[in-house]
């Protein structure tokens, strides 16, 4: 749930709220600051938020790596080297908060603290060293949040489209109904339990050779598919096989940062691109075959992603191997940007 007050820690252990939104007449409360803050698996990404118009103008953000999942796959629990980093990030995320005078902030956790079984007791440090409280949703709410996100980034067309999101510790995959009156509905989701950090840790992709290398990687793409397999005898009941098609998450974002061989990470470039499937696989072919060093080698990849990145590549595969698509639209937005749009839409309403 959403927050009108935000504590953080300041020096000497204080804690300084932000102020709720002042009261008034209609729509002032729309003049507010927003908040959305999301600890996945892998990342804690904050974006701060103003309304202008039909959408909002961002003022601040913050994202990090901080692999809060790291050893959930084999120990159940999150560790305290892991916890310790995400309290770090989180920390400064409510000084952000703080600063920008944010009227109302949702804090969301997703996979990692869904599945380990100490996850309420970070949720519980969290807000004792921070002030933030994380409120972990179900795989559905992350689903419908990443849709709400990153929908306007769906190619134009009538008929079935799929929105997919892989994350650090799993992939949501949603089915929309392109025929509904005012827009795509969802008609169906679907969680599986891999994602760029539990795949790479349950099934290492390593090897001494190209081929080692290409073998590890048909052992990630089986454990994908044999995840998918519910869904798929889901989509074949419906007579669905494919359509148009989106992805948001750090794995197409950068597999499109790839094809479009930029220099640099440029989100302007990718957050909206239209990319061939096809285009899609190579790239995730190639990455397959290289060593750990040789990825990390590679512009917008790097030594952060090096050793993730192929476990979304076989994702990646699987969805495309799931879902008959020519192109698929890329998306660098998703969970945060759903929890503001929710946000300001309720707020709207209130006004």
């Amino acid at each position: 749930m959403a927050e009108r007050t935000q504590a953080a820690p300041a020096p000497g252990g204080d804690r300084h709220g932000v102020a709720p939104p002042p009261r008034g007449g209609r729509g002032q409360s729309m003049r507010g600051t927003y908040g959305a803050l999301d600890l996945g698996t892998n990342n804690c990404r904050l974006l701060i938020a103003r309304p202008a118009g039909d959408g909002f103008v961002v003022v601040d953000a913050f994202s990090r790596i901080v692999r809060l999942g790291e050893g959930l796959a084999a120990t159940g629990r999150l560790s305290d080297l892991a916890m310790d980093r995400a309290v770090a990030a989180l920390a400064i995320c409510a000084d952000k908060l703080r600063r920008r005078n944010v009227t109302l902030v949702r804090s969301v956790a997703t996979e990692a603290c869904r599945r380990a079984t100490n996850g309420a007791a970070f949720v519980s440090r969290v807000r004792e060293e921070t002030g933030i409280q994380l409120e972990i949703i179900s795989a559905e709410q992350e689903a419908r949040l990443a849709v709400t996100g990153c929908q306007a980034l769906l190619e134009p067309g009538n008929g079935p489209a799929l929105v997919f999101d892989i994350g650090g510790g799993s992939t949501e995959l949603v089915l929309l109904d392109g025929e509904s009156e005012g827009g795509p509905r969802i008609d169906d989701w679907f969680s599986a339990p891999w994602g760029v950090v539990s795949l790479s840790e349950s099934e290492p992709h390593d090897g001494d050779s190209e081929a080692a290398l290409r073998q590890s990687y048909a052992r990630m793409r089986a454990r994908v598919a044999e995840a998918f397999a519910p869904f798929a005898r889901t989509l074949a009941g419906r007579g669905v096989t494919g359509g148009r098609l989106l992805g948001t998450s750090g794995t197409v974002t950068t597999l499109a940062s790839l094809h479009l061989d930029l220099p640099n990470y440029d989100r302007r470039a990718v957050d909206g691109a239209i990319v061939p499937a096809e285009a899609m696989r190579q790239v995730s072919q190639r990455l397959a075959g290289l060593s750990v060093g040789q990825r990390a080698l590679l512009p917008c990849i790097g030594t952060e992603r090096a050793d993730l990145v192929v476990a979304g590549c076989a994702i990646l595969e699987s969805i495309l191997d799931l879902w008959d698509a020519e192109r698929l639209s890329v998306a660098d937005r998703g969970i945060r940007e759903g929890i503001l749009r929710t946000l300001m839409a309720h707020e709207l309403r209130r006004a």
